[in-house]
């Protein structure tokens, strides 16, 4: 078992939502948080966090967009509290659309957030732990990356896209000390889309709550897990394993089920009653 007390983790997505509940859990296992989104304010409450748990962080106000940047942001990480232990690749938005109504510059900043982001800062933080021989990756997915939902298509390509990409380079790693996990949260309350009261969800969804996704993570690197669904109620990890197993031998069930639990209606009138894309706590894009 891997400890986390002294070890220094990037976080992205570290100013509101998971992040700030991720960044509180690290702080409690005495790692050193280093703590990145675009949002100074959230930043300093999210330092707060820390600070009440005892812990040791800083903030570093930075858009993840900018992957060009990235090199600036590692060099000035390394200058400040050395190589990184832990990335944990948090950020990522979601915006809910018919898929003909998205615009160009909206897909391109969910792919660029939610895929196109970790997999640039994978690289450039990777070299460091490979030479080393030691480190951890985790990248925080979605159900929504398992199967994909109406008026989510964006949003459930990139993630598929992170499951899949996280799962190729854990065999490239396999000997090398280096290990990635990823956590799938399916619905998760004051996180996310719960956090807007028009939005009730289905009873038979399955929700849980931030600190379920924040231990999840401590124990996937703890215990070098490779994949977590982290889900509660009715369609717990087990039964959601035995559902998405079933839609890979007849995806027509699995899109009944989804239909009669509520999940697409859910994302309707998600498209229908905001004109921004839902937060999940990490960044917002305005609807042009």
């Amino acid at each position: 078992m891997t400890s986390l007390k002294g070890k220094t983790v990037l976080l992205t997505g570290a100013s509101r939502g998971l992040g700030v509940y991720i960044a509180r859990t690290l702080a409690k296992e005495k790692a050193t948080v280093v703590s990145v989104s675009r949002s100074k304010s959230g930043l300093d409450q999210t330092s707060d966090e820390i600070k009440i748990v005892g812990g040791k962080g800083i903030s570093i106000p930075f858009d993840i967009t900018n992957v060009t940047e990235f090199s600036t942001l590692v060099h000035q990480i390394n200058k400040l509290v050395g190589p990184v232990d832990i990335l944990i690749n948090n950020a990522a938005i979601i915006i809910s659309r018919t898929f003909v109504d998205y615009s160009l510059e909206e897909i391109q900043s969910v792919v660029t957030t939610n895929l196109l982001a970790p997999m640039e800062l994978t690289r450039l933080l990777l070299p460091s732990m490979l030479e080393r021989g030691t480190g951890h990756i985790v990248n925080i997915a979605s159900l929504g990356g398992k199967k994909g939902v109406a008026y989510n298509s964006i949003y459930s390509a990139s993630k598929a896209g992170l499951i899949m990409w996280s799962d190729a380079v854990r065999e490239e790693l396999a000997g090398t000390g280096v290990n990635l996990s990823t956590i799938c949260p399916g619905y998760v309350s004051r996180a996310g889309m719960t956090v807007d009261s028009d939005l009730t969800i289905p009873k038979f969804a399955g929700i849980s709550i931030p600190t379920d996704v924040a231990n999840a993570v401590i124990k996937a690197i703890k215990q070098n897990q490779a994949e977590v669904i982290v889900n509660g109620g009715l369609l717990n990890e087990s039964m959601t394993k035995l559902l998405l197993a079933i839609g890979q031998i007849y995806p027509p069930f699995v899109n009944t089920i989804y239909r009669l639990i509520g999940i697409e209606k859910v994302n309707s009138r998600r498209r229908e009653n905001l004109d921004i894309g839902i937060n999940l706590g990490y960044a917002e894009i305005p609807r042009k």
